[in-house]
C-alpha cells in the first residue's frame, strides 16, 4: 500500500477515535444561554428566553432545587415544560438552562435481572449502568411491510390461555378486568412461565407498597433473573410515569432487534392514558370524551405500534387495562381493543368465587389463533367452547333444577363435565404449564366430554 493510502487510513481511524471527544468539547465551547421561569400554573412550568424542541430536556433551577423538565409545548419565545419531579422550592425568575439533548435509556444485556425507574436510573442497589449502551426514548415502529407474520406460537405457562386464547411471537393483547381481579398475578405468571428469551415489564403507577411484593412474592427470583422491571410509583410526576411506558418499549425493542423474541408487560395501559390525559390538560388541551384529551388517543397507537415482529426477533406485547367500573366500553378499553390483536378478559364472579386465574375465556379472543394452531387443536379448542356456552346459555335452567336431562347432549355434557373443565381452568399461581402438556391436557378432558363432539 503508498504511504498516501496509509497516510489518509490513518487519519480516518484517528478521526473515528476522536469524534466522541470532539464532540463533547463543541458542546462544551457552545455558549451557555439561560432562560427563566416567568409563570408556573399547577403543573405546568412557562419559560421564556430559551430555545428547544419538543422533547428535549430543560434543567430549571439551580443547585439542590434544579429539577429536569421534559419540553411538551413550543410557541414564540415561550416553552411549555412538564417536570420529572417536584416543584418544591422552584420560582419564578428561576434560571432554565436547554440541555440540547433528547431523552435516552441504557439498554441490552447489563439490564437482565434489573430494577430501575423511568429515567433508566438503578433503583435494585445493583450498581450503575454506565457502560450499558444507550438508544433514544422515542423512536419509529419497524415498517409495515419489514415484519415478520405472526405465525409460531408462545407458550405462556397459563393453560387456559395457551389453548383457549392461544398467543403467537409478535402479538399484542390487552387483559381487561376492574381493579382488584388478578392481573398483576396473572402478569407474573406470565414472565416465570413464558417460553420468550427476554421480559420486559414496566410497573406505571404503581401502589409503592406493591412493588416489592410483586417482584419478591410474584415474580420471584427465577422470573427476575430473565427480566428487566422498569417501575414508576402513582406518586411521581405525570411525564415520569408517561416515560416509564417508553422506556419499557425502548429496552423491549433493543431486545428485538438484536434478534431476541421479548414480551413486554405492561401494568397498566390505563395509567399511561391517565398520565398523558395530566399532561394534556396541563398545557392547555380541551378535555374530550370524559375529559379525556385528543393527544391520549395518539399516543395509544403510537406506543402500541412499536411492540409486535419486527424484522429479526420479536415483541408480544401484554397490556393490562383497568376499565373503569367493569365497563369493558369505556374510552380507553375501547381504543385499546380496536389496536391491539386480541383481548383476555378477567371477570369479578370468578375471583369472588376463588377461580384463579379468573379468565373468562367466553369473552376473550385471540386474533391469530387460526395462524398460531393446527386444525386438530382448533378443534379441541371449539368443542371445549361449545360446551361452556351451552352451560352459561342454561345455567338459570339447571339451578332451578327446570332443566331436563337429555334436551341438550352439550348441556348434558357441559354438566357431567363441569368439574374436570373448572380443574382444567383453574390453576395455582405458582403451577407452570408448559404449552405441550396444556394442549395434551385438553385433548384428553375433550375426549372425556363425549356427546359434545
Amino acid at each position: 500500500m503508498s504511504a498516501p493510502l496509509v497516510s489518509s487510513a490513518l487519519a480516518d481511524g484517528v478521526r473515528q477515535l476522536l469524534r466522541p471527544q470532539l464532540q463533547r468539547a463543541a458542546e462544551a465551547a457552545r455558549p451557555l444561554v439561560r432562560g427563566r421561569v416567568t409563570s408556573i400554573v399547577g403543573l405546568s412550568v412557562e419559560v421564556s428566553g430559551l430555545e428547544a424542541a419538543v422533547g428535549e430536556t430543560v434543567v430549571l433551577g439551580e443547585g439542590r432545587t434544579a429539577v429536569p423538565a421534559e419540553v411538551v409545548a413550543a410557541e414564540a419565545g415561550r416553552l411549555r415544560c412538564l417536570p420529572l419531579g417536584h416543584l418544591t422550592g422552584l420560582g419564578t425568575g428561576a434560571p432554565a438552562v436547554a440541555t440540547r439533548r433528547a431523552p435516552t435509556v441504557p439498554v441490552g444485556a447489563a439490564l437482565l435481572g434489573r430494577v430501575v425507574d423511568a429515567l433508566g436510573n438503578p433503583l435494585d442497589g445493583g450498581g450503575p449502568l454506565h457502560a450499558a449502551p444507550r438508544t433514544p426514548l422515542h423512536a419509529a415502529p419497524p415498517p409495515a411491510l419489514s415484519r415478520q407474520r405472526v405465525d409460531q406460537p408462545l407458550g405462556l405457562g397459563v393453560r387456559a390461555l395457551d389453548t383457549l386464547v392461544p398467543a403467537g411471537r409478535g402479538q399484542r393483547f390487552g387483559i381487561f378486568a376492574g381493579s382488584g381481579v388478578g392481573k398483576s398475578s396473572l402478569l407474573s405468571m406470565i414472565a416465570r412461565g413464558t417460553s420468550a428469551d427476554v421480559s420486559v415489564l414496566a410497573l406505571v403507577g404503581e401502589r409503592g407498597r406493591e412493588v416489592r411484593e410483586f417482584l419478591e412474592d410474584d415474580l420471584g427470583p427465577e422470573g427476575l433473573a430473565r427480566s428487566v422491571v422498569v417501575v414508576s410509583t402513582s406518586d411521581e410526576a405525570p411525564v415520569v410515569r408517561l416515560r416509564a411506558a417508553f422506556t419499557a418499549t425502548a429496552i423491549a425493542e433493543s431486545f428485538r432487534d438484536a434478534g431476541a423474541d421479548c414480551v413486554l408487560m405492561m401494568d397498566s395501559l390505563s395509567r399511561t392514558a391517565m398520565a398523558q390525559r395530566e399532561v394534556g390538560l396541563s398545557v392547555g388541551e380541551p378535555p374530550a370524551t370524559r375529559g379525556y384529551p385528543p393527544s391520549v388517543f395518539a399516543l395509544l397507537p403510537r406506543l402500541l405500534e412499536r411492540a409486535g415482529p419486527g424484522v429479526v426477533g420479536s415483541i408480544t406485547g401484554i397490556y393490562t387495562v383497568l376499565v373503569d367500573g367493569d365497563d369493558h366500553n369505556e374510552p380507553i378499553a375501547d381504543a385499546a381493543r380496536s389496536i391491539l390483536d386480541g383481548h383476555v378478559v378477567l371477570d369479578r364472579r370468578l375471583a369472588t368465587a376463588g377461580h384463579f386465574p379468573t379468565i373468562d375465556v367466553l369473552e376473550s379472543v385471540s386474533r391469530v389463533a387460526g395462524r398460531v394452531t393446527t386444525p386438530e387443536q382448533r378443534a379441541q379448542a371449539t368443542t371445549l367452547r361449545r360446551v361452556l356456552a351451552a352451560h352459561r346459555d342454561a345455567k338459570e335452567l339447571i339451578d332451578v333444577g327446570a332443566y331436563q336431562p337429555g334436551a341438550n347432549p352439550e348441556v348434558d355434557a357441559a354438566v357431567a363435565g363441569l368439574p374436570a373443565i373448572n380443574e382444567f381452568l383453574r390453576q395455582d399461581i405458582h403451577d407452570i404449564t408448559p404449552a405441550p402438556e396444556a394442549w395434551a391436557r385438553l385433548a384428553q378432558l375433550v375426549a372425556g366430554l363425549g356427546g359434545a363432539r
